[in-house]
C-alpha cells in the first residue's frame, strides 16, 4: 500500500515555477516523482490563489482520536474532549430530530389523501 506524502507550499510553489518556466510537467515527474497531474493542479490553484492557494488544507478526521491515543489528559484538554463528545452527541440527535420530522410529514401526507 502506498503512503501519501504531503509537500510544503514551498516545494510546489518550486515546481510550479519551473513548469510555468518552460519544464515539461513529464520531465518533472520523472525528476521528482510527483504526478504530472499534480503538478498541473498546482499550477492551476497558483494561478488562480496565488502561493497560498499551494498551501495544504487540514482534513477532517475523527475528533475524538488525538484525545484516545493519551494515557492521562490536562484539565483543558478533558474539557475539549467532553466538548467534542457533546457536540457530536448533539449533532446526532439533530439528525434524528430531522429523520422523526421527516417521518411526521409524510405521514400525516398520507393522511391527507386517504
Amino acid at each position: 500500500m502506498r503512503g501519501y506524502k504531503f509537500h510544503s507550499k514551498e516545494e510546489k510553489l518550486a515546481i510550479v515555477k519551473r513548469y510555468l518556466a518552460g519544464e515539461s510537467p513529464i520531465k518533472l515527474y520523472e525528476e521528482t516523482g510527483i504526478s504530472d497531474g499534480n503538478i498541473r493542479k498546482w499550477k492551476r490553484q497558483y494561478l488562480e490563489g496565488g502561493i497560498e492557494a499551494l498551501e495544504n488544507k487540514k482534513k477532517p478526521g475523527n475528533p475524538f482520536l488525538r484525545y484516545s491515543r493519551r494515557k492521562t489528559l490536562s484539565r483543558e484538554e478533558q474539557l475539549e474532549y467532553q466538548i467534542a463528545l457533546l457536540r457530536h452527541e448533539l449533532l446526532e440527535k439533530d439528525g434524528e430530530i430531522t429523520r422523526l420530522k421527516k417521518s411526521i410529514e409524510v405521514e400525516r401526507g398520507d393522511a391527507k389523501r386517504k
